[in-house]
């Protein structure tokens, strides 16, 4: 009896990770310039070909080491991406993972190694193949996330201010927010551990640093309470606690 498997097609798996960092304001994207071909000097995602012994999971945070440098990078998988002619070279099929650092802990020496840039989510160029396509649904997965998920925090040091946690959520949602409205409401989810330090470059005065007291949110999760925190221009303060941590009933 024959290989029941030897009548179909084979294909080549690939790994492409789309990976944002936050940085003085603004949402951005690691790029990085091909040195191969197909489409050799063009703008990239970082990306490489699913070995035969490791998991998708296991590849992807591989190729995130490879020009990242870190271990423990807060990655999810995005979608399949399978369109017939989507790589010149060969059939490919890519799944596609994003994935969130603080810049600050990025290895630059080791992504100058591979002709990376930290490029403006604004200023995206024109990349191979549908890489395009990949950032888009990233980051529209990524705007739908951060409301009920506090995964922003990834983006950030351990300790920011208030004006920087707002750039963040203006930079993702590309919407600007109500400065005291935004700060009533966040500080509300209880979940922000204010520091006795201040952060005194951009003014005198100085802002306050904060944590997120991610112990506390985990303790929450247990409790069958949800993270929920939709940020828009014309947002409203109600109620209390109840609006961002909802029950799971």
């Amino acid at each position: 009896m024959g290989n029941y498997y030897e009548g179909y097609d084979r294909h080549y798996v690939a790994l492409d990770c789309i990976i944002f960092g936050f940085e003085e304001g603004e949402l951005k994207l690691l790029l990085l310039k091909r040195k191969f071909e197909p489409a050799k000097g063009e703008w990239s995602l970082m990306g490489g070909f699913l070995e035969k012994q490791e998991s998708l999971d296991d590849g992807a945070r591989r190729i995130l080491h490879q020009l990242t440098g870190l271990h423990d990078i807060y990655m999810e998988q995005l979608f399949a991406f399978g369109d017939l002619n989507r790589d010149s070279g060969e059939r490919t099929i890519s799944v596609a993972y994003y994935a969130l650092i603080k810049v600050d802990d990025n290895d630059h020496k080791l992504a100058k190694a591979h002709g990376a840039q930290w490029i403006s989510i604004n200023k995206v160029p024109q990349l191979i193949f549908d890489h395009n396509q990949m950032v888009d649904k990233a980051l529209r997965t990524l705007r739908s996330k951060i409301v009920r998920k506090p995964i922003g925090f990834e983006l950030l040091p351990e300790k920011f201010t208030l004006p920087q946690l707002q750039n963040l959520y203006e930079a993702i949602n590309q919407e600007q927010l109500d400065k005291r409205n935004f700060r009533k409401r966040i500080l509300e989810i209880g979940l922000l551990e204010k520091l006795d330090e201040k952060e005194k470059g951009t003014s005198k005065k100085g802002a306050f640093y904060y944590k997120f007291n991610k112990e506390k949110y985990l303790l929450y999760t247990e409790m069958g309470l949800l993270f929920h925190f939709k940020v828009r221009k014309d947002m409203l303060i109600k109620g209390n606690n109840s609006e961002f941590l909802e029950s799971e009933v």
